[in-house]
């Protein structure tokens, strides 16, 4: 696989599909979802399904099919972040997923409130696993964005490195040097800050993941 454009996509896509499996989400066929929507006592309810099926590239029995999966792992209709942090670490147990973990929860939590409800995480699965490649870009900056301050700098992008590197743990092959993340933020930033003045905008970040002959940044954790 070649270039900046799918690597950063798939970084966060299999991030996501990870989670998607975790919930269970992925072991349900369609003739296991009822023609009804269940009613489920809880905290929060989503919006109605055919609302969401117009804000998402989902069908109505494909989120009848998530919401079932969300519901049994976060019966309150709301994941927190430790609870969040918690499910997503059961898939690195060879490294510390948490840090990975935490940005990645900042990234579905789009209003900042602090919880991802079934909303968020439709519309992010529908952007990540459906979303033009515009979308998936856009997502992934969002991603690295730690502050949302509309750059990326060479701290923020270190720290997304670090996390990554933390949850692969020693599983790697070649072993990865510990100065690895900074040489590969070094790199990124060579190729992405166009005007080199030390961060990089949503539009050069998507300048350069669009040139299939830049140089990918160290690979997504392969899915297990």
């Amino acid at each position: 696989m070649q270039g900046l454009q799918m690597v950063a996509v798939v970084l966060v896509v299999c991030a996501s599909l990870k989670l998607l499996h975790l919930l269970g989400l992925i072991q349900f066929t369609e003739d296991s979802i009822d023609d009804e929507q269940e009613q489920y006592t809880i905290r929060h309810r989503p919006e109605a399904l055919e609302q969401l099926e117009a804000q998402t590239q989902f069908t109505k029995k494909e989120l009848q099919i998530l919401y079932r999966g969300f519901k049994n792992e976060c019966p309150s209709g709301v994941v927190n972040e430790e609870t969040f942090k918690g499910i997503y670490s059961q898939f690195f147990p060879q490294g510390d997923a948490s840090r990975y973990a935490h940005f990645l929860f900042n990234a579905f939590d789009t209003d900042h409130n602090g919880s991802v409800n079934f909303e968020d995480f439709a519309l992010g699965l529908s952007t990540l696993l459906r979303g033009s490649v515009q979308e998936k870009l856009n997502w992934a900056f969002n991603l690295y964005d730690i502050n949302k301050d509309g750059y990326i700098t060479k701290d923020e992008m270190l720290d997304i490195m670090r996390a990554i590197y933390s949850m692969m743990g020693r599983c790697t092959y070649p072993v990865l040097k510990d100065d690895a993340p900074r040489q590969h933020v070094e790199i990124f930033f060579q190729k992405m800050d166009k005007n080199k003045d030390g961060v990089v905008t949503i539009d050069e970040f998507i300048d350069c993941c669009q040139n299939v002959s830049a140089p990918p940044p160290p690979p997504p954790p392969a899915a297990q």
